[in-house]
Parts: C-alpha cells; sequence; structure tokens
C-alpha cells in the first residue's frame, strides 16, 4: 500500500512544502526513512512507531520506507512526526488516503502519543495557504497562532487517536475559529515627560523616529541617553496588522510566540548586551536562527554602551542596515531573514566619558582616539543622525516647566509618516530613510538656497556620497515635520548639525 501526506519546511522564515510517501510492502520487517535528513528528523521513526504502538494500534510487521521529497532539500526540525505518522497509518489501512487529500499537516509526536507543539506554525500555515491547501491540521497548543492566517481551515489535534478518529469519520475535530480583531498596544511604560532638559537629544529623536532613520547618541555618562532611548517606544507609530504578522513569523520560528498572545501587539524593541556574539546579533549557527537584528524588524534595535561591543560584532551589521536583511550561506542552502530596523545606538566619547572636559577627563589625546576608532568610519557612516548629549543642569532638573509627553509627539510623528505613505503610495518605499538614489531624486525637492548650502558643506566638510544622500533623507524628515512642500534652507542646516559622526574622523 502506498499513501502521501503534506507537509513543510522552514527555509528562514518561509517554508518549503514537502511531500511526505509511505510505502507498506511485503519482505522483512523495516522502518527505512530517505529524503536528506538532519539527525532529529531520522529519529521520528522511533517516535512515530512508539507513539503508534501506546495508542492502541499494533502494526502487522512489514517493510516501511518513508521518503521525503524533493530528495536535495535538506529536512531539519520535530514537526514531521504526525505528517510521516499520518501517511503510515493510511497506508496500512486505518483510514482512507483520499482523506489526506490538500490538508497540511505538522507537529511532534511524543512516545504516548500525544501532539507537542512546534516553532514556525504562523510560517508553516501562511506556506501552506500559498501553496493552495485550504486546511492545516497542527497542535492544539498551537492552534490559536495557525489561526492568525486568514482564509485557513485550522484543526488542533492533542493526540494521535483523536487524528485517527477524525480521518475515519468517527468524531470529527471542529475548527480553531478565527481569531477576534486584535488592538494594538502603544508602550506607555516609560514617558518623554519624566525628561528634563535634552531638548536637542528629543528634537533628533522626534526626527529619527519620524523618518526611521538610525540614531547615535554620544555623551557623558549620566546624561540621559538611554533614559531617551528606552522612551522612543512610546512614540513609534501604531503597528499594522500585515507588518505584525510579518514580524511574529520570526519570532514564531524562534519559539519566542505566547501561546496566548499568537501576534505581536507593538513593535519590537530589543536592547541586546554588549557581550553579544556577531552570530546571536545577526543570525545564523548550525541550523540558522534570526538574529537580534531581525527580532527588532519594524521596530528599533538599541545597542547601549556602543564601544563596549567587539568591532566584529558591529561590523557585521554594516550590510543589513544597508540591504534591510541578513543573508546566510551554508552548506544546506542560504537563508534570508528580514531585518528592516531604525539601530539607535548610545556612547561615550572616552574611556571615563568626560572628553573634552579636561577637568574632569583624564585621557590622553591617544587614548581618547584609540576609544573612538573602536568604531569605523564605515560604520559611522550608516548612521543618519548622530548627536552630542550635553550634560544636564541644576536649573535643567529642578525646572517646575512640565516637559512635552510622548503622546503629542507620537501625534507629530504619525502626522509626518502619514505624508510619507501618501508621497510614497505605490512604491517600494514606506520611510524617507528608504529612499534610494532614483528616489531622492525623484520625490526629494530642495529650494536653490537650500541646494546651495548643502553644496557648500559636502566640499568644506568632505562628506561621502552615502553621507551626502543621509542628510538630504534627514532633511526631507525635518520638512515632512512642518508640512512643507520643499526641503528649505533650515532643513538643510539642521541636518547637517545632526552629522556629529564627521568629527571624530
Amino acid at each position: 500500500m502506498f499513501s502521501t501526506s503534506y507537509s513543510a519546511v522552514l527555509c528562514g522564515v518561509e517554508s518549503c512544502p514537502v511531500c511526505v510517501e509511505a510505502d507498506v510492502s511485503n519482505g522483512l520487517p523495516a522502518f527505512q526513512m530517505v529524503g536528506y535528513l538532519a539527525s532529529e528528523v531520522r529519529e521520528a521513526q522511533e517516535r512515530v512507531r512508539t507513539a503508534i504502538r501506546n495508542s492502541g494500534i499494533l502494526l502487522s510487521p512489514k517493510k516501511v520506507t518513508i521518503n521525503l521529497a524533493p530528495a536535495d532539500l535538506r529536512k531539519e526540525g520535530s514537526g514531521f512526526d504526525l505528517p510521516i505518522a499520518a501517511a503510515v497509518l493510511a497506508a496500512y489501512g486505518y483510514f482512507p488516503e483520499e482523506a489526506l487529500e490538500h490538508i497540511f499537516i505538522a507537529g511532534e509526536l511524543s512516545l504516548g502519543g500525544e501532539v507537542n507543539p512546534i516553532k514556525g506554525i504562523l510560517p508553516l500555515v501562511d506556506g501552506a495557504k500559498k501553496a493552495g491547501y485550504h486546511t492545516c491540521m497542527i497542535p492544539k497548543e498551537n492552534e490559536r497562532e495557525g489561526a492568525m492566517i486568514s482564509d485557513m481551515e485550522v484543526i488542533g489535534v492533542s493526540d494521535l487517536k483523536a487524528m485517527i478518529r477524525h480521518f475515519q469519520g468517527e468524531k470529527k475535530i471542529e475548527p480553531c475559529c478565527q481569531q477576534e480583531e486584535y488592538r494594538w498596544e502603544t508602550d506607555t511604560t516609560d514617558d518623554f515627560c519624566e525628561v528634563n532638559g535634552q531638548e536637542t537629544l528629543k528634537r533628533a529623536a522626534e526626527i529619527a523616529v519620524s523618518g526611521m532613520h538610525h540614531f547615535l547618541m554620544i555623551g557623558p555618562p549620566g546624561a540621559g541617553k538611554s533614559m531617551i532611548a528606552k522612551r522612543i517606544p512610546s512614540i513609534l507609530p501604531d503597528i499594522t496588522l500585515e507588518e505584525s504578522l510579518e514580524i511574529s513569523k520570526i519570532y514564531s520560528v524562534s519559539g519566542l510566540l505566547s501561546p496566548e498572545s499568537p501576534l505581536l501587539k507593538k513593535r519590537p524593541f530589543r536592547a541586546p548586551h554588549h557581550t553579544i556574539t556577531p552570530q546571536a546579533l545577526i543570525g545564523g549557527g548550525r541550523n540558522p536562527k534570526p538574529g537580534e537584528i531581525s527580532l527588532a524588524h519594524r521596530g528599533v534595535l538599541f545597542l547601549d554602551e556602543l564601544t563596549e561591543f567587539q568591532k566584529t560584532t558591529l561590523e557585521v551589521l554594516r550590510q543589513p542596515l544597508e540591504d534591510k536583511k541578513v543573508c546566510i550561506s551554508r552548506l544546506g542552502g542560504i537563508y534570508t531573514f528580514p531585518a528592516d530596523t531604525m539601530l539607535i545606538g548610545a556612547m561615550n566619547p572616552c574611556k571615563c566619558g568626560y572628553y573634552p572636559d579636561r577637568e574632569r577627563c583624564s585621557c590622553t589625546e591617544r587614548e581618547v582616539r584609540r576609544y573612538q576608532q573602536k568604531l569605523s568610519h564605515p560604520f559611522l557612516d550608516r548612521m543618519d543622525i548622530s548627536v552630542k548629549a550635553e550634560e544636564v543642569s541644576y536649573c535643567d532638573l529642578q525646572a517646575k516647566k512640565e516637559a512635552e509627553c510622548s503622546r503629542q509627539i507620537r501625534e507629530r510623528v504619525g502626522q509626518a509618516q502619514e505624508r510619507q505613505r501618501k508621497r510614497y503610495q505605490g512604491t517600494n518605499f514606506m520611510f524617507n530613510s528608504d529612499l534610494n538614489a532614483a528616489g531622492i531624486q525623484q520625490y526629494c525637492v530642495m529650494t536653490s538656497e537650500a541646494s546651495k548650502l548643502l553644496e557648500q558643506s559636502f566640499e568644506k566638510l568632505k562628506i561621502s556620497a552615502r553621507s551626502y544622500h543621509k542628510l538630504i533623507k534627514v532633511a526631507q524628515t525635518a520638512a515632512d515635520l512642518e508640512g512643507a512642500k520643499k526641503i528649505e534652507k533650515r532643513h538643510i542646516a539642521e541636518a547637517i548639525c545632526y552629522r556629529m559622526s564627521q568629527q571624530i574622523y
């Protein structure tokens, strides 16, 4: 007897269809599996045989051959247990083979026959929908996550017996209902009204969020750099349903989604420690998984104490920051993870933190230069906005004037981003930071005075071509905040003031 079931394997955050073929024939009793299998998939034969026996089904001694096609695609993960069991039981005649047609199956089996949850259900179900399947059978604990994909009938099974009764028609399992629409949340834990002084930093942060520009703060310890960075989530715009699904797929693959909350309700904010490895930051490993930059997709990646990170760790960010994706090549294939994130960095100007205040700074010029050069020029060149954080005065700390709250700033940010969405509607651009050279030429219109100032600055500051484009994009965001039709001279001047990283080199 021959039977077929359908499943998939994760390649990055996308799924690739896999056909599970089972052949049961006369001959010496054996259970063989072929098809370019990883060790955890090869071990499935023991789990499947034991789970079937402990579910009260005694298979007659036959020669069983399992093939996972296509043979040139490496099969990884524990989600093939359930489709293998379904194909074997159908081949033995416990239920009709037609019951498995157009049904996607994924799940891990315990030795007792229970179906355990697996990682990556969201991209697997989404891939099944794109492949033309109308029904998915997945673990019961994953059904809420799978039901987030619309127009898919999701069946959650708790054990092997339930699956058999469903396919035999004895006791059909009701599909999981589509979850109610989620209300997106805004991070209101920290508010900008708690920040006294640092008006320049707050203005720079507002511009950075409005255009999703990379943002670097340089200043002495205790000036409020981390305080401002941790309040940036409170002014980020609402996450859309499409963005939430996109981000949730990444978290699903990483096993970070909660069964109770299968969709992320707010934009991610990731703040890894400076001891992080390059592989953990951009992704990788023997079986490549998303790194911190991908987990911050459509959100914020905050690197505090930037100069304490290993230089090699920071250098691996250069290409992903430009391409907005991470491509990892392995023997088994090429894995692509999205990495469209807003990078925020905070650093001290020297080892003691007080340069150029010579009354407090004891570092020599050579030590200062060596400390600052932990960040390469190409890396700094990718920061759209670099601002100096001045020390907060006593008067600022004791000021009775109430500072502007995050809600007010967020309203202006939302208006600026809405102007960008209308301007770039029908294109691949979403924010000003996404613009390429052709996009800048088409959409960023400057007055003659602004163009003249930019030309003078290009010669005097020895600005690179990349910095030139970034200046225009930041100036465009400043214009959007004002609702200006063209980039004025003052917008270019403000963007030039946000290039403090030029002073380091």
